[in-house]
């Protein structure tokens, strides 16, 4: 059976016109925010000091520790891009950050990890300029941290 090409056209318009109404009757779609949800640390991602930002996220200071691995490049040649992992054996972790102290906001990221999860985490940090950048490991209620200097460079010429 062949349908016109008026009548194909006509019935595809209604289907789009269609959806365009049930999303106007739904109201439209809005961005999921995180700080929307419930517990998200506003106040910790506005600090712009590293003690500022470990006191709301935390309250307490960071005890250094040999059981945090963290891996970032020695030389980032794009500081929008720079890949961080962070990993740990210290038992019961709860949460793991990532700070970079000359950010203008100082913390970059912060990982709520269930129980039962394996305590690590990878992402991609933007450091406006060469900057230490700082791993944060809740556990058993303690809040231990390590540290490496990220050099970033300008144009990508490595230099």
């Amino acid at each position: 059976m062949h349908v016109p090409t008026t009548t194909r056209r006509f019935t595809l318009s209604l289907l789009a016109t269609t959806g365009l109404a049930t999303t106007g009757l739904l109201g439209r779609p809005r961005a999921a925010i995180a700080a929307d949800a419930a517990g998200w640390p506003v106040a910790a991602f506005k600090k712009n000091s590293e003690p500022d930002a470990l006191a709301a996220l935390y309250g307490q200071p960071l005890i250094a520790s040999d059981k945090i691995t963290l891996e970032v490049p020695e030389i980032a040649e794009n500081g929008a891009v720079v890949p961080v992992s962070v990993s740990t054996t210290l038992p019961n972790v709860t949460r793991i950050s990532l700070m970079v102290p000359q950010n203008p906001y100082t913390l970059a990221a912060s990982y709520v990890l269930p129980a039962g999860t394996e305590p690590a985490v990878s992402c991609r940090l933007k450091m406006a300029k060469t900057s230490e950048v700082v791993a944060v490991v809740e556990s058993g209620g303690k809040i231990f941290g390590t540290r490496k200097t990220v050099k970033v460079t300008l144009g990508g010429c490595g230099g």
